[in-house]
């Protein structure tokens, strides 16, 4: 069978149309029964003897995730999810208190920075958002910050950031380079980023359990107090065990091959909305992600849409609005990202839904 043939065969059959995997994608009958196995068997032994029989499986998620992070598996901590890993790294940062990030940095992670204490200072972009490496060298230069972090992959535009390229500069000139992975990891090639920091949730692309994420960082970023918290903190075991599951499943399928067929189901995507009378598509055919942002015809609301698409369709999108990126967004979109199973008909059937 096909990649998406394999990856459809492994789960539940859909109750419509899932076209929203940068939100939460669908769990494999494996991480679901995985997880459903250990809240079993925490049941039935205990859950401390329970979570001393699963160490073996969470320390070959680790090492998955460390691979396709460019870490070790000692490198990687689970977390609740993206959100908790950026307040780990923050609340733990003992240096000065100014942050480098893009204007199109995700809404919640900038609440995140300034509940920590941290001012923000914008890194250079083009007018589609992107990163401009060369010019923010040369700001990084003249005006260092303590921190620079970069979202690999926006959750309000499917824009691949050039992070290895940030990554060489932030090392010309020290500063240690924090990465949110949420919408890249298990998406885009994470291995290569040069990062000093990387962290990403589960439900999204790796198709993982909600409620848990992962941390990885390089030696000493990190307090040793702050690695033993970590270690000693109440989890759901269940809940990284599924996540563990759904990483040996993205790499025994093939990452390379996942990040292809992505690119390829962007296009695909890109391509047929942008025929959509009214509609515009954000992105470029050929950006290499599965993310597809559209922006509605005057008038029309993305949340009504979204809401209309599920009662009268089954078609499952997101409404991103304006919070996602503050300092980027003006009007609120409708996203569209499905995963490596949607077929050519499924994709006609939103065109037609839009259309109508």
């Amino acid at each position: 069978m096909s990649l998406a043939e394999d990856w459809r065969s492994a789960r539940p059959p859909t109750a419509g149309v899932h076209l929203d995997s940068a939100a939460c994608s669908r769990q494999s009958f494996a991480a679901v029964d995985a997880a459903t196995a250990h809240a079993r068997h925490e049941a039935e032994v205990g859950g401390y003897v329970a979570a001393e029989a699963a160490a073996p499986a969470l320390q070959a998620g680790r090492a998955a995730a460390g691979a396709l992070t460019g870490f070790t598996a000692e490198d990687v901590d689970f977390t609740t999810g993206a959100t908790h890993a950026l307040g780990i790294l923050l609340g733990d940062w003992q240096g000065a208190k100014t942050i480098a990030c893009l204007p199109g940095e995700y809404g919640p992670n900038l609440e995140v920075m300034a509940r920590h204490g941290f001012r923000t200072v914008p890194l250079p972009a083009d007018d589609d958002g992107r990163l401009d490496p060369e010019a923010a060298g040369r700001a990084l230069a003249e005006d260092p910050p303590a921190l620079v972090h970069v979202t690999m992959l926006g959750s309000h535009r499917g824009t691949v950031q050039p992070v290895a390229e940030i990554a060489a500069a932030c090392r010309d000139h020290g500063i240690p380079l924090l990465v949110d992975a949420a919408q890249a990891f298990a998406h885009l090639d994470c291995a290569g980023t040069g990062a000093d920091a990387i962290y990403a949730s589960s439900r999204k692309w790796a198709a993982g359990p909600r409620g848990v994420g992962l941390l990885a960082t390089r030696p000493g970023l990190l307090s040793d107090q702050t690695r033993t918290v970590l270690s000693d903190a109440e989890v759901n075991v269940a809940a990284q065990l599924g996540l563990s599951v759904a990483l040996g499943e993205h790499v025994a399928a093939g990452p390379a091959l996942v990040q292809a067929r992505l690119a390829d189901v962007g296009a695909r995507t890109r391509t047929l909305l942008a025929e959509v009378p009214g509609w515009r598509v954000v992105e470029a055919v050929d950006e290499p992600s599965a993310i597809t942002t559209l922006i509605p015809p005057d008038g029309v609301e993305p949340l009504d849409v979204r809401a209309r698409l599920i009662a009268e369709h089954r078609i499952v999108t997101t409404c991103a609005g304006i919070g996602r990126a503050p300092g980027e967004m003006t009007r609120p979109a409708l996203r569209v990202s499905p995963h490596v199973d949607v077929t050519d008909e499924e994709l006609g059937l939103l065109a037609a839904a839009l259309t109508g």
